[in-house]
């Protein structure tokens, strides 16, 4: 596991989003196949995106050959609902790019039947050549995806319920009205994310410092998924110095180093 540590989550998002980008184009220089890019939503990766964007529009960068899958959508919520995760990504991504709509994946949460859905969705990513990078972002407590403290590591896109706690927090973006938030969301599960062939998590602020500790430092367990990262040959967290507020000095020091090295 890579920990690369910003003074801020602004520094932070541009190293992800010129790393995305990096690997888009390596790609491209070498095969004519599609670059295939899991997605997340949330606050996180808003500037993440705005610097995607930018290049896009600058000529720096094309999505013209990227196929993406989003992470997860809520169970019963509109798709033109404006806090549905069809309408963040496309508010804040897709409507700026130059992905062609037929290459945007988003689970259905509207399905007439949520288990085929789910099926369907990995069935897809296999088809289209599986992850070449998987871009996340880690709950308060640990979860990435809707996948709650207590998924299984082996997990695989499915229906779950959301604990209190996460709808709680999700609240803030339905009013601050925690009865707004779907109670359930499909989700791709954690073995999923795993799949991927790198993985790149973004945590950034202090609410996030616990569930780095506990994913970087604790053993690898159901009650903090991000953990299952510790098991992947590729996987990278990029932080702030917020984030990191619980971290042992030497591990800080020890993933510092590491990065200074690497230069």
């Amino acid at each position: 596991m890579k920990v690369i540590i910003r003074e801020n989550a602004a520094q932070g998002s541009l190293w992800a989003a010129h790393y995305i980008a990096a690997k888009i184009k390596e790609k491209a220089a070498r095969t004519d196949k599609p670059f295939v890019l899991g997605l997340c939503t949330g606050s996180t990766p808003i500037e993440t995106y705005a610097e995607l964007i930018r290049m896009v529009k600058a000529g720096e960068l094309s999505f013209k050959n990227v196929i993406s899958f989003n992470m997860d959508e809520y169970v019963g919520l509109p798709e033109s609902h404006p806090e549905s995760y069809h309408s963040f990504m496309h508010r804040y991504l897709f409507d700026h790019i130059d992905e062609p709509a037929g290459n945007i994946h988003i689970l259905n949460g509207n399905a007439p039947d949520p288990v085929a859905e789910c099926a369907a969705y990995e069935e897809a990513i296999v088809e289209a050549g599986g992850f070449d990078l998987f871009l996340g972002g880690v709950g308060e407590d640990g979860h990435i995806a809707f996948n709650e403290p207590f998924s299984s590591l082996a997990s695989r896109t499915r229906v779950v319920t959301l604990t209190q706690d996460t709808r709680e927090v999700n609240s803030r973006f339905f009013g601050g009205d925690v009865n707004q938030v779907p109670k359930q969301a499909l989700t791709v599960g954690v073995a999923t994310v795993l799949s991927s062939k790198e993985v790149v998590i973004l945590a950034f602020g202090s609410k996030k410092a616990r569930a780095l500790k506990d994913a970087i430092e604790g053993p690898m367990s159901h009650y903090c998924t991000l953990s299952g990262l510790q098991s992947h040959p590729a996987g990278t967290i990029v932080c702030d110095e917020l984030s990191v507020g619980e971290l042992k000095v030497n591990s800080y020091r020890y993933f510092k180093a590491v990065e200074e090295a690497e230069k």
